[in-house]
């Protein structure tokens, strides 16, 4: 019950936000990660060096399973917006989505909301195959499956062995949900606009390389990163 009212309450303040919303346009960034490769941290950067929300995978999947709330976030779409995208939906499930029922059909309809008002970071459920390429810049984030196990084992105070399970059954779930409701392979890298390895490039220059592509020659404020005090010998 807790939870619903979080989502709902984050909902009606993100509505709230987008009545408001002035500033220049920026196209939705999508993040596509393999588990452990940093793909969420890089999506929390994006979000604050941009002043752009976050929209992660669990937030996006708890407005999906929603009716109630799924039906408050389209209401904020614009009619020619939805038209375009409905438009680009309807052309993909013919040709070639699959139709697993109403959760994909909530979910395809938050994340067109969500695209139609741009200026967001939007991590997982699938949302690069649910947006016009012209309206998005899709990302994948990548590592070598003993980078990733390190990082999950540091992370969660895991073993190798149980981190390595963790990594791998994330992994299996992700690749089968995209397969199932979208037809597609999750690491096919021509699904992605981007595709970074965390193991040849730290978080400033991951964020760089995003940034870069996504602005352009956009008048957009990019905030820097806050100045670390030196430590004292």
């Amino acid at each position: 019950m807790e939870k619903n009212a979080s989502i709902e309450t984050f909902i009606k303040d993100q509505i709230e936000k987008w009545k408001k919303q002035t500033q220049t346009h920026i196209p939705v960034i999508t993040i596509s990660s393999e588990p452990g490769s940093g793909g969420r941290i890089i999506a929390q950067g994006l979000a604050k060096r941009l002043g752009i929300d976050l929209f992660d995978r669990d937030i996006v999947k708890e407005i999906s399973e929603s009716a109630h709330i799924s039906g408050a976030v389209i209401e904020t779409m614009e009619k020619d917006r939805l038209s375009g995208i409905k438009d680009f939906i309807s052309s993909l499930v013919n040709d070639r989505y699959l139709w697993p029922g109403v959760y994909l059909d909530h979910l395809m309809k938050v994340v067109a909301a969500i695209a139609s008002h741009g200026n967001a970071v939007i991590v997982g459920r699938g949302a690069n195959f649910l947006i016009p390429p012209e309206d998005r810049l899709s990302v994948r984030v990548i590592a070598p499956l003993e980078v990733r196990v390190k990082n999950v084992a540091k992370e969660f105070g895991v073993t190798r062995e149980e981190a390595k399970r963790r990594v791998i059954n994330r992994e299996n779930r992700r690749s089968t949900f995209i397969r199932q409701s979208f037809n597609a392979d999750v690491a096919d890298p021509r699904n992605y606009d981007l595709v970074i390895n965390t193991q040849k490039l730290n978080l400033d220059a991951a964020l760089g390389a995003v940034i870069g592509m996504v602005v352009g020659g956009k008048d957009v404020v990019v905030k820097k990163p806050a100045a670390t005090k030196p430590k004292k010998r």
